[in-house]
């Protein structure tokens, strides 16, 4: 990242786009107030007055790749809807794989009322996608959990995938999966060509329709349930 020149006013989204492509580029542990007043060709004291700290920092940072999460305003059926969001956000996640741990991670260390407005818009948005399709408000809470705690969690093996696992080729999967007992392990000794072949655009909407027929199926129970 190269060092901006120290002329001009900051204002907060420039002082977390910095901070952004520092992340980018070098991943969370090397943001600091000290680097961050560097690549902008400032004080580090200039960045104090747009961030109290650094995990006000971390906080922004979130909410600006969250930001990019595009919002689709039409009148699609929910399911269409929630499948769109979760699409939506493995690119811009795959756009900004450092970032992943703190979207996945952040919310563990702030409680939800400390949180910024921009990192509470998912929660809102597929609240009101559920309420509207008929969910009733606590059990759309818990469809929302679910929802993310799946997407989360094939980002997160996905980015495996791509980061540590690039290097494996045939040869040297079939040679670790050999060495495994086969009336141990038979069915991963058979699925290693799978394995191999991972697409995660496939893999995610596999998983969302899955998803998805439990979700519609429990809407049309409770549905029945009232009538």
């Amino acid at each position: 990242m190269q060092a901006q020149e120290g002329s001009g006013r900051l204002n907060r989204r420039t002082v977390l786009g910095a901070a952004l492509e520092l992340v980018d580029e070098h991943g969370l542990d090397a943001l600091s107030m000290r680097r961050l007043g560097q690549a902008l060709g400032r004080d580090p004291m200039a960045v104090y007055r747009h961030a109290a700290n650094r995990k006000e920092l971390l906080a922004g940072v979130a909410e600006l790749v969250l930001d990019e999460v595009e919002i689709f305003t039409d009148d699609a059926h929910w399911q269409i809807q929630l499948r769109r969001m979760a699409h939506e956000m493995r690119r811009v996640c795959l756009r900004h794989p450092n970032v992943v741990p703190l979207l996945v991670t952040g919310p563990l260390s702030t409680p939800l009322g400390l949180r910024p407005a921009g990192t509470l818009r998912p929660l809102e948005q597929i609240l009101g996608i559920l309420i509207r399709a008929g969910f009733a408000p606590g059990d759309a809470l818990h469809v929302y959990r679910a929802f993310y705690g799946f997407l989360y969690g094939h980002i997160l093996n996905e980015l495996q995938e791509l980061i540590v696992d690039p290097e494996e080729n045939e040869a040297l999967l079939q040679l670790g999966l050999q060495r495994l007992p086969l009336r141990e392990f038979p069915h991963l000794r058979r699925l290693a060509p799978e394995l191999l072949e991972y697409d995660g655009e496939h893999e995610l909407d596999q998983g969302i329709t899955i998803l998805l027929a439990g979700l519609g199926q429990q809407l049309e129970t409770t549905s029945e349930a009232y009538t």
